[in-house]
């Protein structure tokens, strides 16, 4: 991670769509760019500090800071046409896709997994998701070294994309019209969506899978932590794949 420092450096990096990680504003500051840098922090989905002296002097005591400092993450991310023209080198392509998965542990978790399984690359969506930050860095247990991360604006648009490039979408819902995830076939090039802790994937996303699937529940509880159903599924992915 890398420091920025200033009211009009940060402001500039999030108008210009770097990738930071979270904003840092000193207790007091108010008005004008202040006020601006929150608006356009939350517009673009991340995190926005409002933190006392002692804490701000702890992250820099850059008296150029003007009480506003952000963390730059310095994870690579790749674009989707780099992340597709890879995967197809593989016999089976497989790609993950985070449909506005919040939680930092959650993200780690799902990474160390699809590593694991052979994921050729993730896809996340770039608002409303979890940052790559340390405490995903560190859940992965290093595999966000080892595999191909992309973020796309429009998630949609990019369906769309891997639907022309032969990719086939399988989204992980608790839809009525969702078939248990075992009957699937998965010796194709395939798309796997995981949506949002609570809400699941999005409407608009669902409208564009080619098939929904589902992991049955016997208890009361009628859903399973999201890092728990990709790891479900993608064994599931990968035991097929293995099996002649």
């Amino acid at each position: 991670m890398s420091l920025l420092i200033g009211r009009k450096p940060v402001l500039e990096a999030i108008n210009s769509g770097e990738e930071i990680d979270q904003v840092y504003i000193l207790y007091g500051q108010q008005g004008g760019i202040v006020e601006t840098i929150r608006i356009a922090a939350k517009k673009k989905g991340i995190k926005c500090n409002l933190i006392p002296l002692d804490r701000f002097r702890s992250i820099t005591n850059n008296p150029n800071a003007q009480g506003v400092a952000a963390k730059k993450s310095e994870q690579k991310f790749y674009q989707l046409e780099e992340i597709v023209s890879s995967s197809k080198k593989s016999l089976y392509p497989l790609l993950l896709i985070l449909d506005s998965i919040q939680n930092t542990h959650n993200v780690g978790a799902i990474i160390r997994t699809a590593e694991c399984c052979g994921v050729d690359g993730i896809i996340f969506t770039k608002h409303n998701s979890a940052p790559i930050n340390e405490t995903v860095v560190k859940t992965s247990a290093g595999a966000t070294e080892h595999i191909k991360l992309c973020q796309v604006t429009n998630l949609a648009q990019a369906l769309l994309q891997l639907k022309e490039e032969g990719y086939w979408i399988i989204g992980s819902s608790l839809s009525d019209d969702s078939k248990v995830y075992t009957v699937a076939d998965y010796k194709i090039p395939v798309a796997l969506i995981l949506g949002n802790e609570e809400k699941g994937i999005r409407k608009l996303t669902i409208n564009n899978c080619d098939l929904l699937i589902k992991i049955p529940m016997m208890g009361k509880i009628q859903s399973l932590n999201v890092s728990v159903s990709a790891g479900i599924i993608l064994f599931e992915i990968l035991r097929q794949r293995s099996t002649p």
